[in-house]
C-alpha cells in the first residue's frame, strides 16, 4: 500500500513543502504541497528531480580511501569504523603536532549542516571555521541589517496589504531564489499587482517587467544607492516622522550623500541621471515598498558598504516594518547554539582575520568565521602558523573559492584533506577520504523559513537510505562520542528538541513540542507583527535605525558608507583594460541548479546542458562571434570556455558567464573542473573589503574570442548515448 508523506524540501535552501509517496520501502513520487505555508502547492525542478537524485547510480554510498597518488581517482571502500579512526587519528596529530588550530573546517552553502559545523568545531576547540558565504554572500546583509534595524528584515509577503512597490537589487528571484519559496511569492505578489524596480547590469524576467530598470556597471552598487538616497533626501522624498524620531544620524547622511550627485553617480555606474532620479522618487512615493536584495552585491571588495546604503532606502521612506514594507524577522526559531566558550581563550584569538577583520573573525562576534584567503594563506606559506588538515563538508571549494588554479595548488599543501558529499566531485577527487552524505530525503531537521528571517518553521523527515549514507551532523555526533566528548544529546533530534524549546519560551502555546510532534504537524507559521520597534524600540544601540552606526564608531571603523571603486576595473586598471576590455559578471543562474549542483542529473542537466556566456550582439560582432558559438573568456588568472548566448539584454561593455559549471560526464578525476568554470577567471587577492574582507567574484576585466572546438558537446552527447 503506498504511503503519502509530508516533508519539506532542501534542494536549495528550502522551504516548500513536499508530498513523498514510498511503494514497497522506495520513494515512487514527490509532489508539492498544497497545503505548503510558504510555497502552497508548487515545487521548482529541482526539489522534483529529488528521486533522481536519491538513485543516481553516481551517488557516493559508502566511505572511501584513497590508494594512489592525490588526484589520480584510485579508492577503496571502506567501513565508517576505519573512516572514523582514520578522522580522529588525523585531528589527534594536528592537535599535539601544531595545536587545534591547524585543523581547518569548511562547508558549502546553508542547509541542514550549516549551523552543525560550527559546532562541531568549536566542540572539539577548533577556531577556523569557514565557508565561502560568510565574507562573499548573505552574511554581509545579515551585519548589516543587525547594525541598521537591529535584527534581519524580508519582504512582506504575509499580510493583507501587498506590497505596491518591490525594489529588486542584485538578485533575480523568480530563476534564482535561494530560499525555494520566495520564487514563487514574487510571481504572487506581481499578480496582486506589485511594481517593480530593479537593479540589475542584465534584463532579466523581473527588468522585462519594471518600471523602472537601472542597468549599472558592475560594482558601482554603493554609488547607486547613494546618488538615490540624495534624490530622496534633498527633495524631501523621506518620511519626516518616521526620521524625527526612529533614525539617528540623519544630518550626518545628509552630509554625505551630497558627495553623490546624480550627474556624478551617473558617470560613475553608467546609468543616465534622469532614471537615477526617477526611480528615486517612484520608491519614495509609493505607499508600500520593500526590497529584495540579493548576493551579486556581496561578490567585490565593497560590498559592506553597498548593501548598508541599499538598506537606508526603506527605512527613510517610511517602510520599514509597515504591512506591505520591509519588516522585521519574528525569530521564531532560535539558532543551534555554537558553542563559542568551547574555545580556549588563547585559541580562539588565533583565529585566522580576527585580528583584521574583527566583524567577520573576532572573538566577540556571535558566529565568527575565519578568513579564506587568510587561510589560504597559511596552508601555502605556513605564516602566522601552519594548516594541516582540512574537513570539507558539502563544500566543492575547487569551483566555490575564488581562483580555482591557487586553489588548486592550496589544496594539493594540505597533509590531510576529508570530503563529505552526495557524489565524487573534483574537489573529492583531491582529497585522501571521501565520506557519502545524505540527501534531504534522507535526513531529519528542524529549520526555519525564510532563512534568517522566519515566519515558518518546518520538519524535514528522513523517509529512506541509499547505502550507508548519513547525514553531516550524524557523524558530528558520532565522531564526538568516540573523543569522549559531548555534542549536546545522544541523537541529532535531542538538538532540534532543544531549539522547539527555545521556540516555546517564546510562544507559550508551543510548549511540550518535540521534533515527533513537529513531524506529525509537518509545519508551523507565526503571522508578523508591525511596528514591532514601537513597543521598546530596535535591537541597536540607540534603539533607533542607525544610518550613522555607533557600533562601527566604537571600532574606528568610517560609521556611513563610501563607494569605493573595484580594484580591477576600466578606471581602477586602465593598462589592465586594454588587455582585457570587458568587464565580466560571473554570477548567472539557472532553476536547475544550486551552485555546483545538479550537474549529473539527466532531467535537470537537459534543460540546460552547457553553460552560456551573454554577450551584446554589437560585441558578439566585433569578435566574429555568433549565438551558439563556444567562447573563449580570459582573465589575468585563467581562461574558461562558454557558449555564446547573444542578447541586447547585456550592456556592450560587459558580459556575464554562469558559474558552479564542472562536467561529470567526464570520466577523468578532474571531472573537467578547468574547462567553464567561473572562479578560474575571479581574484582572491587584496584589497578586501574594509569590513568583511571581501575579495572581488565580479565586475573584474576579461577578453573573449570564438572557440572553434566543440568537444564538450561531443563528450556529452555521447555520454548520452551510453546512458540509453
Amino acid at each position: 500500500m503506498p504511503e503519502k508523506i509530508k516533508t519539506a524540501c532542501r534542494a536549495c535552501h528550502g522551504g516548500c513543502g513536499a508530498i513523498v509517496t514510498v511503494e514497497n520501502e522506495k520513494v515512487v513520487k514527490i509532489e508539492p504541497d498544497p497545503d505548503a505555508p510558504l510555497s502552497k502547492g508548487r515545487l521548482c525542478p529541482k526539489g522534483l528531480a529529488g528521486i533522481e537524485l536519491l538513485y543516481d547510480p553516481n551517488r557516493l554510498k559508502y566511505p572511501m580511501e584513497r590508494v594512489g597518488e592525490r588526484g589520480e581517482g584510485q579508492w577503496k571502500r571502506i567501513s565508517w569504523e576505519a573512516a572514523y579512526d582514520r578522522i580522529i587519528s588525523e585531528i589527534e596529530w594536528v592537535r599535539h603536532e601544531y595545536g587545534i588550530e591547524s585543523l581547518g573546517l569548511v562547508q558549502g552553502t546553508g542547509r541542514h549542516h550549516f549551523n552543525h559545523l560550527p559546532r562541531f568545531a568549536h566542540t572539539i576547540g577548533a577556531p577556523n571555521w569557514f565557508e565561502p558565504g560568510t565574507a562573499q554572500c548573505f552574511f554581509p546583509r545579515i551585519l548589516n541589517f543587525n547594525l541598521t534595524y537591529g535584527r534581519p528584515l524580508v519582504v512582506d509577503y504575509y499580510s493583507d496589504v501587498n506590497p505596491e512597490m518591490i525594489l529588486v537589487w542584485g538578485t533575480n528571484p523568480v530563476v534564482s531564489g535561494a530560499d525555494g519559496e520566495i520564487q514563487f511569492l514574487v510571481r504572487d505578489a506581481l499578480r496582486k499587482g506589485s511594481k517593480l524596480i530593479v537593479v540589475d547590469p542584465r534584463r532579466t524576467e523581473l527588468a522585462e517587467r519594471a518600471e523602472a530598470w537601472l542597468q549599472l556597471r558592475p560594482g558601482t552598487d554603493c554609488a547607486l544607492a547613494m546618488g538615490m538616497l540624495h534624490v530622496i533626501i534633498n527633495e524631501g522624498l523621506y518620511d519626516k516622522d518616521f526620521v524625527e524620531k526612529w533614525v539617528f544620524g540623519f544630518d550626518k547622511l545628509r552630509e554625505r550623500v551630497q558627495e553623490y550627485p546624480p550627474k556624478k553617480v551617473a558617470e560613475i555606474t553608467w546609468v543616465k541621471e534622469e532614471d537615477i532620479i526617477r526611480a528615486a522618487r517612484l520608491y519614495a512615493a509609493a505607499s508600500s515598498a520593500s526590497l529584495e536584495i540579493g548576493c551579486a552585491i556581496e561578490h567585490y571588495p565593497n560590498s559592506f558598504d553597498a548593501v548598508r546604503s541599499i538598506l537606508f532606502l526603506p527605512g527613510l521612506t517610511g517602510n520599514f516594518d509597515t504591512p506591505g514594507g520591509f519588516i522585521q524577522a519574528t525569530e521564531i526559531l532560535p539558532d543551534i547554539e555554537n558553542r563559542l566558550d568551547y574555545i580556549e581563550p588563547g585559541v580562539a584569538e588565533k583565529r585566522l582575520g580576527g585580528k583584521k577583520f574583527p566583524f567577520l573573525s573576532g572573538t566577540d562576534i556571535p558566529f565568527p568565521s575565519a578568513h579564506i584567503p587568510d587561510i589560504f594563506e597559511a596552508i601555502r606559506t605556513e605564516k602566522p602558523y601552519p594548516i594541516k588538515a582540512l574537513l570539507l563538508f558539502g563544500n566543492n571549494g575547487l569551483l566555490s573559492f575564488a581562483d580555482s588554479n591557487k586553489t588548486y595548488e592550496t589544496l594539493k599543501k594540505v597533509d590531510f584533506l576529508c570530503c563529505m558529499d552526495l557524489f565524487m566531485t573534483p574537489t573529492a577527487e583531491l582529497c585522501d577520504l571521501v565520506l557519502p552524505a545524505a540527501s534531504w530525503l534522507e535526513l531529519d531537521e528542524v529549520f526555519s523559513v525564510p532563512y534568517f528571517a522566519n515566519v515558518a518553521v518546518m520538519a524535514q523527515k528522513k523517509i529512506t537510505r541509499v547505502g550507508e549514507c548519513k547525514s553531516d551532523e550524524e557523524v558530528f555526533f558520532e565522531l564526538c562520542e568516540r573523543m569522549g566528548l559531548d555534542y549536546g544529546g545522544k541523537r541529532v533530534q535531542d538538538i532540534y528538541d532543544e531549539q522547539l524549546r527555545g521556540m516555546a519560551e517564546k510562544f507559550e502555546e508551543y510548549r511540550g513540542l518535540d521534533f515527533e510532534k513537529l513531524c506529525e504537524m509537518n509545519y508551523i507559521k507565526i503571522p508578523p507583527k508591525y511596528r514591532q520597534y514601537e513597543n521598546g524600540g530596535l535591537k541597536t544601540p540607540t534603539g533607533k535605525m542607525e544610518l550613522w552606526s555607533t557600533v562601527l564608531a566604537e571600532k574606528g571603523i568610517d560609521p556611513l558608507p563610501k563607494f569605493v571603486e573595484p580594484p580591477e576595473s576600466p578606471y581602477s586598471t586602465p593598462e589592465v583594460c586594454k588587455e582585457y576590455p570587458l568587464v565580466l559578471l560571473t554570477g548567472g543562474r539557472v532553476p536547475f541548479f544550486f551552485h555546483t549542483e545538479n550537474r549529473g542529473l539527466p532531467s535537470l542537466r537537459g534543460q540546460s546542458k552547457y553553460p552560456r556566456v551573454e554577450i551584446h550582439p554589437e560585441t558578439a560582432k566585433a569578435y566574429g562571434i555568433e549565438d551558439g558559438d563556444w567562447v573563449f573568456i580570459e582573465s589575468k588568472r585563467g581562461r574558461i570556455t562558454q557558449k555564446a548566448l547573444v542578447t541586447d539584454g547585456i550592456d556592450p561593455r560587459v558580459i556575464n558567464c554562469q558559474s558552479g559549471w564542472w562536467y561529470p560526464e567526464d570520466k577523468s578525476p578532474e571531472h573537467g573542473w578547468r574547462e567553464s568554470n567561473a572562479n578560474l577567471l575571479t581574484c582572491a587577492d587584496p584589497p578586501y573589503d574594509r569590513v568583511l574582507g571581501t575579495y572581488q567574484l565580479r565586475a573584474l576585466l576579461c577578453r573573449i574570442r570564438k572557440n572553434d572546438d566543440r568537444g564538450i558537446e561531443t563528450r556529452y552527447e555521447e555520454s548520452c548515448q551510453r546512458d540509453v
